[in-house]
């Protein structure tokens, strides 16, 4: 689906909910990403990543709060940020805008919701090795440089998100809403 779409946000989420029995659950993890100078980004990039990681993401989000109110169970969303929502990366403005961004949109989402027993966190992976950020892993010098400013020493795998996702969206955390867990290796903590 286009998750820039707000009409298919809302179709999408009406088929999982009548699926389920009921929406309690959203992932925000639809992202995209172009490394571009940004003397050299025009409007085209700029909008297809903010429609993307940013409109997307707050489109579904509202479909999915407005199901799960109307299911009156309450429910979490948890949106997938980034580094980029706490540092600047040269050449990811519009990636790092729409990750700060999306972290502003956590922690407003998660004031407005609470009253409707919606907890929206997030969680900003560090440096992983996925489709979109093979181009990185490519240049043997980069990892190295990279690796040296993780403190545990390694890259993530995509196995070291999922006890954090699930704790976030569970009754574990349900006095936590508005927050953003890095799960970086120690990145962000040593910057």
């Amino acid at each position: 689906m286009d998750v820039s779409d707000p009409r298919q946000c809302r179709a999408a989420t009406e088929r999982a909910a009548a699926g389920l029995g009921g929406l309690d659950i959203l992932v925000n993890n639809a992202g995209i990403e172009e490394v571009r100078p940004s003397l050299d980004v025009d409007e085209a990039l700029w909008d297809k990543i903010l429609d993307t990681n940013l409109r997307g993401a707050f489109f579904c989000a509202q479909a999915a709060a407005a199901s799960m109110q109307a299911g009156g169970r309450g429910g979490a969303i948890l949106n997938i940020c980034s580094l980029t929502s706490e540092v600047g990366i040269p050449t990811a403005a519009p990636y790092g805008s729409s990750k700060t961004g999306l972290l502003g949109m956590t922690r407003a989402l998660s004031a407005e919701w609470a009253p409707l027993g919606i907890r929206v966190n997030a969680i900003a992976p560090g440096y992983f090795r996925t489709a979109m950020t093979e181009g990185f892993y490519a240049d043997p010098k980069w990892r190295e440089s990279m690796l040296g400013r993780i403190p545990l020493g390694r890259f993530g795998a995509l196995e070291d998100l999922v006890g954090a996702a699930v704790f976030l969206v569970s009754d574990a955390s349900a006095y936590i809403t508005g927050q953003c867990l890095a799960v970086d290796g120690g990145f962000l903590a040593s910057v």
